[in-house]
């Protein structure tokens, strides 16, 4: 047990393992820098040291919520085309066998069906990010899979289900990102930032809307200025309604926030 409730995060996790090597040729040089510096300093904002992290992707679906119960990781290398040295990172962090359990057992006094698991690798909306936040990949992972109906309202109802974790040492990652546009990403291209700034600017209002407006404005994400631009299919969404569901009346507050390229509004947050 530790002497304060954690926060929940939603932290947008870049682009394949775009923080361990140069910009392709088609990005500017140093498009990731500013999110790399804000995850390396999100450790110190944090303070406490958490006991363990239960971090949500959104590269893992699966047709029930699954936890891995594992008391080590591999690493999944889901990225592809990439210099050869990227497929060689490392982060040696262990499982955490009693918070996967807690999990799946507070999902079940919510009446969610799980699955458990102890195979799959830390995907790298985990492992990239957490490079930078816990460089010494020395705090204990559970990772959480997306149900692939992707319906918001569950996964709000999955976050508000496992927010007793925040006072049991558990700090609760969403990791995504708030723009996923894949044809944005590869040209860079200023014609997406009149809708990535307004859906942008839409998800930064809806976050910091109270209790039960926050959660009714995120069930209803689709309907937002610029939405289906800036997200074509939710998988990278989902995780922060997650972050959101977790973080009960506790009112969201944007923490990055940058053009990435100069064209692509991109945000993360925190709860809490």
């Amino acid at each position: 047990m530790t002497s304060h409730r954690f926060p929940t995060l939603c932290i947008p996790h870049g682009g394949g393992p775009c923080f361990f090597m140069s910009p392709r040729p088609h990005q500017p040089p140093g498009m990731w820098d500013g999110l790399a510096a804000h995850l390396r300093k999100l450790a110190a904002e944090i303070g406490e040291r958490p006991a363990a992290l239960l971090v949500i992707s959104g590269h893992w679906e699966t047709e029930i919520p699954t936890v891995h119960e594992g008391t080590e990781h591999s690493l999944y290398y889901d990225y592809y085309n990439f210099p050869e040295h990227t497929y060689r990172l490392t982060y040696p962090a262990q499982g955490a066998p009693g918070v996967a359990a807690r999990t799946r057992a507070l999902l079940a006094q919510a009446g969610i069906a799980t699955a458990g698991e102890a195979s799959r690798g830390l995907d790298h909306g985990v492992f990239i990010p957490l490079k930078l936040v816990y460089p010494d990949a020395d705090i204990p992972i559970v990772q959480l899979s997306l149900r692939s109906d992707l319906s918001p309202a569950f996964h709000l109802q999955v976050g508000r289900a496992l927010a007793p974790l925040r006072d049991e040492g558990v700090l609760i990652i969403g990791s995504g990102m708030s723009f996923h546009n894949m044809d944005g990403f590869r040209s860079a291209s200023a014609k997406y930032l009149e809708m990535s700034e307004a859906f942008d600017s839409w998800l930064t209002d809806a976050v910091a809307s109270e209790q039960p407006a926050r959660d009714a404005a995120l069930t209803h994400w689709a309907d937002a200025p610029g939405a289906r631009v800036a997200h074509p299919r939710e998988e990278h969404l989902l995780p922060l309604m997650v972050a959101a569901g977790a973080a009960g009346e506790d009112v969201g507050q944007r923490i990055y926030s940058e053009r990435l390229g100069g064209v692509l509004a991109l945000s993360g947050y925190r709860f809490g």
